[in-house]
């Protein structure tokens, strides 16, 4: 497929269905600070964290890395801290040990608001769209932060989804559940992030509409976006995982490439059902 649209390519899933018709510690919310300049490393190196929403920690020095361009998955049964890991990358929770670099930049600090600054889209599972207002809307909502011109932007993510843009005037309240996760995503690229974190983005949704999700986040991931994204469908997220971690009691027990953990004896009969 020629297009000039980036998250577009001649790779993927045949079946258009849902894109066509038919340390220290970091209280939240605060002031946060700056981001101090750290070069080297991953893209994303969230390292050792530690921490929790009170008193008790539920991350035991989590470590999650993501490179530029890749798709990482975190994967775990349920309790095991997944979603807590992300909101702690996103500065969501109380930290009181390790910290967060992104692009060589230390932000541990920084708020939630100050890293989607600094490139961090977040999408969360629930209550990701607003429901009154139009997908075209919820849309501009992402752009909020921007001061140039996004229609670009928003162009493209039309072409990535189609039927976002049939229905670009209608309530995203009234769209199927795939649909809204489609604006959820688009409302995120909408910030032009570097790096691109989705909590269950498949949840709820039909097998066919989980495949199509997972091809567009691939191509999202093709335009050099990295991706950290929480999966309960642990087997079909690890088949296009660059990086894998399967955490357990909010901790690392394996971490490898999407393929050698869908090969590994012990994480296939512990966690992916034999």
């Amino acid at each position: 497929m020629n297009t000039s649209n980036p998250y577009q390519d001649d790779r993927g899933n045949n079946d258009r269905s849902i894109t066509r018709e038919g340390g220290g510690d970091l209280p939240y919310p605060g002031k946060g600070g700056a981001a101090v300049p750290a070069p080297g490393g991953p893209f994303l190196a969230a390292e050792n964290m530690t921490g929790g929403y009170g008193a008790a920690d539920i991350l035991h020095d989590c470590t999650l890395t993501v490179e530029k361009g890749q798709i990482a998955v975190i994967v775990g049964p349920n309790g095991a801290g997944k979603s807590t890991a992300m909101k702690a990358v996103f500065g969501m929770l109380n930290l009181r040990g390790g910290h967060v670099k992104l692009d060589g930049e230390d932000i541990t600090a920084l708020t939630p608001q100050d890293r989607v600054a600094k490139g961090m889209g977040f999408v969360p599972q629930t209550n990701n769209v607003f429901p009154s207002m139009s997908v075209e809307e919820n849309l501009e909502m992402g752009a909020f932060i921007r001061k140039d011109d996004f229609r670009s932007t928003m162009e493209q993510v039309f072409d990535l989804f189609p039927i976002l843009k049939d229905k670009r005037r209608q309530p995203a309240g009234e769209l199927s559940g795939g649909q809204r996760q489609q604006v959820a995503v688009g409302r995120a690229l909408m910030t032009q992030p570097k790096l691109l974190m989705l909590d269950e983005p498949t949840a709820g949704v039909s097998p066919i509409v989980m495949d199509e999700l997972f091809d567009r986040i691939i191509e999202v991931a093709r335009t050099g976006i990295s991706i950290l994204m929480v999966e309960q469908n642990a087997r079909q997220a690890l088949e296009i995982a660059d990086r894998g971690y399967v955490l357990v009691q909010g901790a690392n027990r394996y971490t490898d490439t999407g393929a050698a953990l869908l090969a590994d004896p012990e994480v296939r009969r512990t966690f992916l059902g034999g």
